[in-house]
């Protein structure tokens, strides 16, 4: 790809992992970051080179940020972090456990553009969510930081993480987050990626076949039954297509992959948080490298705009959303497979069990007739 051609991808956002500690030890957690008990952080970004970035990006076209982590709200400079998010008038999204909302810090976020929050609930009780999470006490302190937010005019998302022991629990979470006036609720696949992966190998997480009963369910029975948003967060293929091209169906591709850059909290470049353990998705570093080069001359992200979405394999590479989709998760396939092409392992085992929707499938030679019924051309965000 030539520089002209890598000038065609604006950067639309960054994701910070603001730091490397969490005050949380979750067991499903793919990142898998250090614990502080105290809820302090010793591994964070620079204030000053976070503000560096910030200016380098916005002539690439920059238009929002999400602060996530680890905990992003044990950041030491959280408040000067979210004040210079607002003060730069870019959106602000947030990935929190809850523990640390401080009334000051979600007024801060209010004041932010488009302000967007997801607070992690695993449970509709403490013994669930304490358990999950690892600490006593968290679910009550996440149920407090909630509501700290939507008293600032916040209506944040809950996201909660399925596995066996709490998937009993998913309609009494949506009946909580109605009393507690949230916005929506995202249920959250848990993937086979650092604690994650310990999960799956002892047997706590779900079958691809109780999570595609659940992903139904949620889709064609639950959401009827609510005002909350629901979002089930199985990739496109399994969604109807109201959720696909319609009005919910959002504007970003495979997680955004086109437009986004993540930086982690020792500066360095990535394609995501999963470049703290897979090395080959780390593309520089904020302190030594310019931004611009990073964007339009890595690589790996060169090789990822060409190549998406005809060079997807597997069931990936014959599936009629794949435009839309670009593979669901390029970091968690390269993650588990070390090649970016491979399938998405979700599609790839409903597949092999015949649960991947018939419907969805089409031959390669139709990929021209199939750019034109999701409304986007291969290789374009």
């Amino acid at each position: 790809m030539t520089l002209d051609e890598a000038d065609d991808f604006s950067l639309n956002q960054i994701y910070f992992y603001l730091t490397d500690d969490c005050n949380l030890r979750c067991r499903h957690c793919w990142i898998s970051p250090g614990f502080s008990p105290d809820g302090r952080s010793e591994a964070f970004l620079d204030l000053d080179l976070f503000r560096g970035i910030i200016a380098q990006a916005k002539p690439l076209g920059l238009s929002g940020v999400k602060l996530t982590g680890g905990e992003p709200l044990i950041h030491p400079r959280i408040l000067d972090v979210i004040r210079h998010v607002r003060d730069a008038q870019l959106a602000l999204s947030v990935e929190t456990n809850g523990v640390s909302c401080a009334p000051e810090l979600a007024a801060a976020i209010a004041q932010c553009r488009n302000a967007n929050v997801s607070v992690s609930l695993d449970g509709s009780d403490p013994r669930t969510h304490d358990w999950m999470r690892g600490v006593p006490g968290s679910f009550e302190a996440a149920v407090d930081g909630i509501r700290i937010l939507v008293a600032a005019g916040v209506r944040p998302q809950i996201i909660m993480s399925l596995i066996k022991r709490n998937r009993d629990q998913m309609e009494n979470v949506v009946r909580l987050a109605e009393s507690l006036d949230a916005g929506s609720v995202k249920f959250n696949i848990v993937q086979p990626t650092a604690r994650g992966l310990g999960m799956h190998k002892a047997g706590e997480t779900l079958s691809i076949e109780e999570l595609v009963g659940l992903g139904h369910w949620v889709e064609h029975q639950l959401s009827h039954r609510t005002g909350v948003r629901l979002i089930f967060s199985h990739p496109p293929a399994f969604r109807p297509l109201r959720r696909v091209l319609g009005p919910d169906a959002g504007g970003c591709q495979g997680c955004g992959i086109l437009g986004t850059i993540g930086v982690l909290a020792d500066g360095s470049y990535a394609l995501c948080g999963i470049g703290k353990t897979v090395p080959d998705l780390v593309f520089g570093s904020a302190a030594a490298d310019q931004l611009e080069s990073v964007w339009r001359e890595s690589p790996v992200l060169n090789e990822i705009r060409t190549g998406l979405p005809h060079r997807l394999t597997g069931v990936c590479r014959t599936c009629l959303l794949k435009p839309r989709c670009l593979g669901e998760c390029l970091a968690q396939n390269y993650s588990r497979t070390r090649d970016l092409w491979a399938p998405y392992w979700y599609c790839e085992e409903a597949f092999q069990h015949g649960l991947f929707p018939s419907t969805r499938i089409a031959a390669p030679k139709n990929d021209a007739r199939l750019e034109n019924f999701v409304g986007l051309k291969p290789g374009r965000a």
